[in-house]
């Protein structure tokens, strides 16, 4: 298997592949970096929206004005994450943005801040950049190391960039099995592949299993 994810992010995957004893690399197709950003005045919002660990991790001192609003996460990981940096979670979304976006409002947080990547914002909502997701170069013919393998696509950007590079490299899509974390992540890398799977959930290790799922049978010895 192929994890393409940026790190740390990619060094977890893998290690749960390896605890699986499933042989895995990493080929990043991406670097996250943090963004200078100013806080706004936290009396303006009820809530802040978190889409990523990524803005924790990369948000710096500025996220000490904020600290006492409560959280609305985009899923278990990204909950599990503001805790860890000292926030208190109201509500946990199971991947769909609009949705607990939705369901903050109804509970009286329609006022979010979303710490958002720049090149992920979501609809709606306040939006305030804290971090990047650059491209980093992939020499060419990299991706025939996709072939005959399942490439793990833990965001839209991520499939298309997989799209992009297998088509750059005139790879054969029909030789690639993808496995995604969300249906909107695998429409993102496109038709013709050997087989796309979706996690059941929007989580790592569910993105695993169904990655699993699909591998194709060993062969008798």
């Amino acid at each position: 298997m192929i994890v393409v994810r940026p790190a740390p992010g990619d060094a977890r995957t893998l290690a749960r592949l390896a605890a699986k004893s499933i042989a895995a690399e990493s080929i990043p197709l991406f670097a996250v970096r943090p963004v200078a950003w100013i806080p706004p005045d936290p009396r303006d919002f009820d809530a802040v929206l978190l889409t990523s660990a990524n803005a924790l991790r990369h948000g710096g001192s500025g996220l000490d004005v904020l600290r006492h609003l409560p959280v609305v996460a985009v899923g278990q990981a990204t909950a599990t994450a503001a805790r860890a940096a000292g926030f208190a979670v109201a509500l946990t979304g199971d991947g769909d943005v609009a949705r607990v976006s939705a369901e903050a409002e109804a509970c009286g947080l329609g006022r979010l801040l979303h710490l958002a990547g720049r090149d992920r914002m979501a609809a709606g909502t306040a939006a305030i950049t804290v971090y990047a997701s650059d491209a980093l170069p992939i020499p060419p013919g990299v991706a025939a190391r996709f072939a005959g393998a399942t490439v793990l696509l833990h965001s839209a950007r991520a499939a298309a960039a997989v799209a992009a590079l297998v088509d750059r490299d005139g790879v054969d899509r029909g030789s690639v099995r993808l496995a995604a974390f969300s249906p909107a992540v695998a429409a993102a890398a496109g038709a013709g592949w050997r087989s796309v799977a979706i996690a059941a959930r929007p989580a790592d290790s569910a993105l695993i299993e169904a990655a699993i799922d699909q591998r194709p049978p060993r062969a008798d010895k």
